[in-house]
């Protein structure tokens, strides 16, 4: 029974020693994010993740529990990149834009660097009826698309940190905008028509493209919808000749005056609370 307890009280050591430091890696992850934004130094560095896996496995080859050993290493990981997005987004994240923009690309690209959740529009509503976008237009025509819409960003609104990749018309209702703007900022993104036309050449789940990918119709749908677009955008970015991670740098670039401003806003009413009130 000796050895037992005296095993029992060595993991107990080993385990306060590992909570110990997941609070100081905690610590650590958000003063390397407050000190990139400092110094303008790239947030969004995938190949240091990499980096740093390819070692510990090396590390490790030989160890028969090498596999479980990563897998923790994985969650750590994971965990560590929520607390990132927490550092520099706090809200949700909705991306807007025309068919072919880019809002699905962008919107993995940041669930995998900052494990943020995201919320596929298009997707998710094609799921919940059980078909197809273009079967859904054809079967309860455009009007019942829309309210589906609306009502999906309405779910969006008690929870935070979400990437939310709307689909091409969700912008054009102005319900829809005020439901993103009470719990997030709306990214536009943009692209030229002969970028939309390259992306969307090979896909059949577009209804209002379908039989007519032609620059002229492109560019012509993209005009009647641009006013509506730009109202509803707190950031603009455009995304021809970028890469998904260049495109992420420029969003947490442009939404960090938002987020401080927010701070700002919630320590003075702080402040305001903690005053002793006048004579």
């Amino acid at each position: 029974m000796d050895k037992l307890e005296k095993l029992r009280n060595d993991l107990y050591m080993c385990d306060e020693v590992i909570i110990d430091m997941l609070r100081m890696r905690c610590q650590i992850v958000q003063e390397l994010v407050n000190y990139k934004q400092e110094n303008g130094i790239p947030t969004v560095q995938p190949q240091e993740e990499e980096r740093k896996k390819k070692s510990f496995n090396k590390k490790l080859e030989d160890y028969q529990y090498r596999k479980s050993i990563m897998k923790v290493y994985d969650r750590i990981l994971y965990q560590s990149k929520r607390i990132q997005s927490h550092e520099l987004f706090d809200l949700n994240v909705f991306l807007i834009g025309f068919m072919g923009v880019g809002k699905s690309t962008i919107s993995a690209a940041l669930k995998e660097v900052f494990a943020m959740d995201v919320i596929e529009m298009d997707e998710i509503i094609a799921q919940r009826n059980g078909m197809s976008i273009s079967e859904i237009f054809e079967l309860h025509g455009e009007e019942y698309f829309r309210n589906e819409e609306t009502n999906l960003l309405r779910e969006c609104e008690n929870k935070k940190n979400q990437i939310i990749s709307c689909g091409g018309g969700a912008a054009m209702r102005q319900v829809n905008v005020d439901e993103m703007k009470k719990s997030g900022k709306v990214v536009l993104l943009t692209a030229s028509p002969d970028t939309i036309l390259d992306r969307v050449q090979a896909s059949h789940d577009r209804p209002l493209l379908e039989n007519n990918k032609t620059i002229e119709h492109i560019t012509k749908l993209m005009e009647a919808r641009e006013p509506a677009y730009l109202k509803a955008a707190d950031i603009v970015i455009n995304t021809d000749g970028k890469s998904a991670y260049e495109i992420c740098e420029e969003i947490i670039a442009k939404i960090q005056p938002f987020r401080e401003e927010a701070q700002a806003k919630a320590e003075a009413v702080k402040t305001e609370e903690v005053q002793p009130a006048q004579a």
